[in-house]
């Protein structure tokens, strides 16, 4: 039997995990191939450009890279969680219905066209990206609607088919593109976390912040969810505009993740379970606590992918899929029989 949550426990616990966030950031910030000093941050920008290399560093690059990547993380983990509950199923996470194809999709068009100009991210890929996935969404949407007017089975297969679909056409675009597009797509394509300028940084910060505070608000009824669509009927809950609102905000705070970051893997499959095994199956502090984990998660990712070599910056995706794939498998033959998910 799952204990009552009271405001004193979850307060607490939400807490306990934004501390955690707080000092990965703090560390992560001051973790590079090149050592900065505090004492030389503090003091300022200095009196022209390049006077404190040390604040430039600390300010225009480590701490917004830091920030997005906290964003990207808590994006995707908090989709996570939504989706799990919306397929039914313990193995979903934001890129199940097509919505990474998409977006590589979008991209390698952008790369292809030679489009140049500065408005999302400074650069027409995350345009398009972002375009990309809010397009198949909205496919996906229509085709699972059409078919099945709010089956999970429509809504899978048409995110299965619509995936495959799109990833044919990338395959052959990318067979007809030459070695510098290739190497840009395909980079991006493996998750890449770049610091982006302070006014994108804020937008994605409200959109995502956004997003996740509405789907907190739904968290009541996500818990009738869990326990069956008829049992949440009889509790009141109308199934189809939970159903609508949660889908909606978890694509919306995903397209914007993606745009900015790339495809990365695992980070929505692995830390809702993690938490979810931590602090049990309420999605009331399940949602927030797996956001800020999923933050502090992709953080530690991706200051790991920027200094395990001195001369080269891995895509922060090979370190979440090497770090994440082995940590599901020993999640799922250790806790096997705890997983708190309801059939």
């Amino acid at each position: 039997m799952t204990e009552t949550l009271t405001a004193k426990k979850f307060v607490s616990n939400i807490i306990f995990f934004l501390l955690i966030l707080a000092a990965v950031m703090a560390l992560c910030t001051l973790a590079g191939t090149q050592k900065i000093s505090l004492e030389k941050v503090f003091a300022g920008p200095g009196k022209s450009p390049g006077e404190n290399i040390d604040y430039e560093i600390f300010v225009g690059v480590r701490l917004p890279r830091v920030i997005l990547a906290a964003l990207v993380g808590a994006a995707l983990a908090s989709a996570g969680v939504v989706l799990q509950v919306l397929l039914r199923n313990p193995l979903a996470d934001p890129y199940i219905l097509g919505i990474s194809s998409g977006a590589g999709l979008g991209t390698i068009l952008a790369v292809l066209s030679g489009i140049s100009f500065n408005l999302w991210a400074g650069s027409p890929v995350s345009l398009f990206a972002l375009a990309g996935a809010f397009g198949t969404v909205w496919l996906v949407w229509t085709v699972g609607r059409f078919a099945g007017r709010w089956q999970v089975t429509s809504l899978l297969l048409a995110g299965v088919v619509i995936n495959a679909f799109f990833s044919a056409v990338i395959m052959f675009l990318t067979s007809i593109a030459n070695s510098n597009e290739l190497r840009t797509t395909v980079y991006w394509l493996m998750g890449n976390i770049t610091a982006k300028d302070w006014p994108v940084l804020i937008i994605a910060a409200i959109c995502i912040v956004g997003g996740d505070i509405g789907l907190f608000s739904i968290s009541n009824k996500l818990n009738a969810l869990s326990l069956g669509e008829q049992e949440a009927q009889n509790l009141g809950v109308n199934i189809i505009r939970i159903k609508t609102v949660a889908f909606a905000l978890s694509a919306f705070i995903t397209a914007i993740a993606v745009s900015l970051s790339g495809l990365i893997g695992f980070v929505g499959l692995i830390i809702p379970h993690g938490v979810r095994l931590i602090l049990g199956p309420d999605h009331r502090q399940l949602l927030p606590a797996s956001a800020i984990a999923g933050g502090a998660f992709l953080v530690i990712a991706d200051t790991i992918a920027r200094t395990i070599f001195q001369q080269e910056q891995l895509p922060v995706g090979i370190i979440t899929a090497l770090a994440g794939g082995p940590f599901f498998l020993i999640l799922l033959a250790k806790y096997n029989k705890k997983v708190y998910w309801l059939q």
